[in-house]
């Protein structure tokens, strides 16, 4: 059975931004342009992109066109950035050990998070970053197979799993919550901690077009590490 011309021209927009051809604040086809290229009427069209719009793929503003939406947070004013990144950007070297690379049976909470039957196969990994030696952050990933089948396969010493996922499952919404925790006996061990120094705990649930992608636990030392943002304000 044939997919329905609106469903052909969301499948057509969402193949485009993940082949990387139109990358994020890219321009898209008009309702006219997509009319006209798969011979249907307008409606049609305005559907396709109401839709990839409501879902937060796309961007449309008055006057000018829709627009790839930027591949940041949601509900957030933090950008998901890759954390090798930023600390070559300080001038640091970065490095990782990766303490855990497993599948293992999703428990209630882990199913929540990532929209899964309870007790289906899920992949973790749990990985140590060093920022010139020093362990800087502990993130512990869960990802659903269905958008990274090959996670697993992956040496994450030489690629981040935020590399990896965002090759295979392009981020379109990201949703944090942040607080002060007391870190675990294990968490001090990796981040070479003392008694029980407080740390700041991200949480975080990213999709792609299709679902979600991944949930994450980003345990870092509170005296090494901060959050800041950028707000632009439009008239």
């Amino acid at each position: 059975m044939s997919q329905p011309k609106f469903a052909q021209i969301k499948q057509y927009i969402i193949n485009n931004i993940k082949t990387g051809t139109w990358e994020q604040h890219s321009r898209v086809p008009s309702e006219n342009e997509l009319a006209e290229q798969f011979s249907v009427s307008r409606m049609t069209a305005r559907r396709a992109l109401t839709e990839l719009t409501d879902t937060g793929i796309l961007t449309r503003s008055q006057g000018l066109g829709t627009f790839v939406a930027s591949f940041k947070s949601q509900s957030s004013l933090l950008e998901i950035r890759n954390i090798a990144d930023e600390i070559k950007e300080r001038g640091s070297a970065y490095s990782c050990n990766v303490e855990t690379l497993e599948s293992m049976a999703a428990i209630a909470p882990i199913a929540i998070a990532l929209g899964v039957e309870e007790n289906s196969l899920v992949y973790r990994s749990v990985i140590v970053h060093f920022e010139n030696g020093g362990p800087i952050q502990v993130e512990e990933r869960f990802v659903n197979p269905k958008f990274a089948q090959h996670y697993l396969q992956q040496n994450f010493t030489q690629i981040t799993p935020h590399e990896y996922l965002s090759q295979v499952a392009p981020l379109t919404e990201a949703r944090h919550t942040v607080e002060a925790i007391s870190p675990s006996a294990q968490v001090c061990q990796w981040l070479d901690l003392y008694n029980e120094e407080p740390c700041l705990q991200v949480i975080r649930r990213t999709w792609s077009s299709h679902g979600v992608v991944s949930f994450t636990r980003l345990i870092s030392p509170g005296k090494k590490y901060r959050l800041g943002g950028h707000l632009t304000f439009k008239r």
